[in-house]
């Protein structure tokens, strides 16, 4: 598998460079999402940009990595996203589950705004 790693303070970004999210790429691409949340990474954006095509197994590591970054409190934001993949995500009804946003710039400014929306609720209690 293909794809780049930029860890930041707050989040990780991992941009994939395959043409395909498939059974072939899907389970390295667990292992990396699931390695990222044990080294104490919450916040995951995942630049699916080059991706063209993705199968039930590639939307099942899209759920991983939200499953994750939900558990840890965190944020697992997609970005990048082409119609084919739109589509899959719309008919599997998980559009209201994953978050999904158009570009990495978004993604990291939604991120810091959750960052200090929860830092707000903990020095209110």
């Amino acid at each position: 598998m293909k794809f780049t790693v930029d860890k930041h303070e707050k989040y990780v970004l991992i941009k994939l460079d395959e043409n395909k999210l498939n059974s072939l790429i899907s389970p390295q691409l667990k292992s990396e999402l699931i390695l990222t949340n044990t080294e104490g990474q919450r916040n995951i954006i995942l630049d699916l940009s080059n991706v063209k095509y993705s199968d039930s197994s590639g939307l099942s590591s899209l759920l991983v990595g939200h499953r994750i970054c939900k558990n840890a409190e965190g944020s697992f934001i997609l970005t990048g996203i082409n119609e084919n993949i739109a589509r899959l995500i719309t008919i599997s009804q998980l559009e209201n589950i994953l978050t999904i946003v158009g570009t990495v710039d978004e993604a990291i400014d939604l991120i810091f705004m959750e960052e200090i929306e929860k830092e707000l609720k903990r020095e209110l209690k």
